[in-house]
């Protein structure tokens, strides 16, 4: 599935940069949320700080 920015450009998911944040989420690897994870990355990619309002800290037991 092809991904493109505001302006028509496609952009390749492989290049989203995955956050700290990210990899300590629920979500991270879950197909379901592969599409709002990726636009999420994508969305903030020129930002100093990665906030995600759809994180779930990963609880170990």
């Amino acid at each position: 599935m092809p991904f493109f920015d505001d302006d028509g450009n496609e952009l390749d998911p492989s290049t989203a940069l995955k956050p700290e944040l990210c990899k300590n989420c629920k979500k991270n690897g879950d197909p379901n949320e592969f599409v709002l994870c990726t636009l999420t990355r994508f969305g903030q990619s020129d930002e100093e700080e990665f906030i995600c309002h759809g994180f779930e800290q990963i609880i170990l037991n």
